[in-house]
């Protein structure tokens, strides 16, 4: 661990352990063992290293931060509950973990977080789909918002 929050001391004593509400994280007290001040680590569960694979052949390691970031923008000022996010970002997480596969496509990653979305908020959906899907043109905006519409209602 590195250096503590408050005064920058490099030990501390787990106070209290407990998994979180979805089970995919360790919340832990920790107390300082220089200032003796109190903070809380999430510790989560990783199955096996994930490497994602981009549509130009370019491989990087999964990022949990970097989903969660991308999805929560796409969220942004809508009726969604931070916690919700969490939720779906550590199921596609795990269905990756446990899929077999040391590798994926960031395509199917991207797929996840469409049908992830579309049950939590249209809106959030259409806004992930315009920078996935690259939509670069007004008419390509009304044509998915359009069919996200008619299978509303459907």
């Amino acid at each position: 661990m590195n250096a503590l929050p408050f005064c920058g001391h490099d030990a501390s004593q787990v106070k209290d352990s407990r998994p979180t509400d979805d089970g995919a994280a360790i919340r832990r007290r920790r107390q300082c063992e220089g200032c003796a001040a109190r903070f809380t680590t999430f510790e989560r569960i990783q199955l096996r290293e994930l490497t994602v694979v981009k549509s130009e052949l370019r491989r990087e390691p999964f990022d949990r931060e970097k989903l969660l970031r991308s999805i929560s923008i796409a969220a942004r000022k809508r009726p969604v509950e931070p916690v919700r996010l969490e939720k779906l970002v550590s199921g596609i997480q795990r269905q990756l973990e446990t899929s077999g596969e040391a590798e994926v496509s960031a395509k199917r990653i991207g797929e996840m977080v469409m049908d992830g979305l579309k049950g939590l908020d249209s809106v959030a959906y259409i806004r992930f789909a315009s920078v996935y899907r690259d939509f670069s043109e007004a008419r390509d905006f009304e044509e998915f918002a359009g069919s996200v519409e008619e299978a509303g209602r459907g």
